[in-house]
């Protein structure tokens, strides 16, 4: 009877195992198969698909942005991360949320694989770089800039010592009929004319002489003048 009693209690506790292992793995597909949706600021139509790879979990962001107006296809491209968020308690009570905090920092580019390359979710941020979703490849390939071809130098500026003097501008020929006006002609100023004042000395004449001599000092301009009448 006892046996019987054992067998029961332990047919029991594997139902109650098996159950919780369902509710346990049921819970996990509600949260890997399900994509997370989101639109960037470009309007890409994006997913974020979850999956493990042996110690790590990786990230999947997979978007195709809208059609162009001529109907073509827009563009198609995915980006993979991979960290070990479950070392964050918080992560294990919720990985959902963790995934979405991501989510909002994605939907704020125009592409969502050109953002950063490391994710660090608030829940988890004090945890270090190991347990954060960091870049690892992406699809397509960013261009990378081109090198100048060998030989080919870009035109420098030369220094201002170095410049060629400008040649003189050559005169502009007179078109036919037309009248060019003539250069001014320089004036010289002329020298200031001086004239000469007459003296007002009387020149010594004999009759001054005749008058000096005979006549009063007071009568010789009267005596040198009948003099000079005389002797004329």
């Amino acid at each position: 009877m006892w046996a019987r009693v054992l067998v029961l209690v332990m047919a029991v506790w594997a139902c109650r195992a098996q159950s919780n292992n369902g509710v346990n793995q049921q819970q996990q597909r509600s949260i890997w198969d399900e994509p997370i949706r989101f639109s960037t600021k470009s309007k890409d139509a994006c997913t974020m698909v979850v999956s493990g790879a042996s110690d790590y979990t990786r990230l999947r962001v997979s978007c195709k942005g809208p059609a162009a107006p001529s109907g073509a296809q827009g563009r198609v491209y995915y980006c993979d991360f991979q960290g070990k968020p479950n070392l964050c308690r918080a992560y294990s009570l919720n990985p959902r949320h963790y995934f979405t905090q991501i989510m909002w920092e994605l939907r704020k580019l125009n592409h969502a694989c050109q953002g950063a390359k490391l994710y660090r979710p608030p829940m988890c941020k004090r945890h270090p770089d190991e347990v954060q979703m960091t870049f690892l490849s992406a699809w397509p390939r960013a261009a990378k800039p081109t090198k100048p071809a060998a030989g080919s130098t870009a035109a420098q500026p030369k220094p201002v010592g170095t410049q060629k003097p400008q040649r003189p501008q050559t005169p502009v020929k007179p078109q036919a009929g037309k009248a060019v006006p003539a250069p001014a002609r320089k004036t010289t100023p002329k020298p200031a004319k001086t004239t000469v004042r007459p003296s007002t000395d009387l020149p010594d004449s004999k009759a001054s002489r005749l008058a000096t001599e005979y006549c009063w000092k007071s009568f010789h301009g009267i005596c040198s003048y009948v003099i000079g009448l005389f002797k004329n």
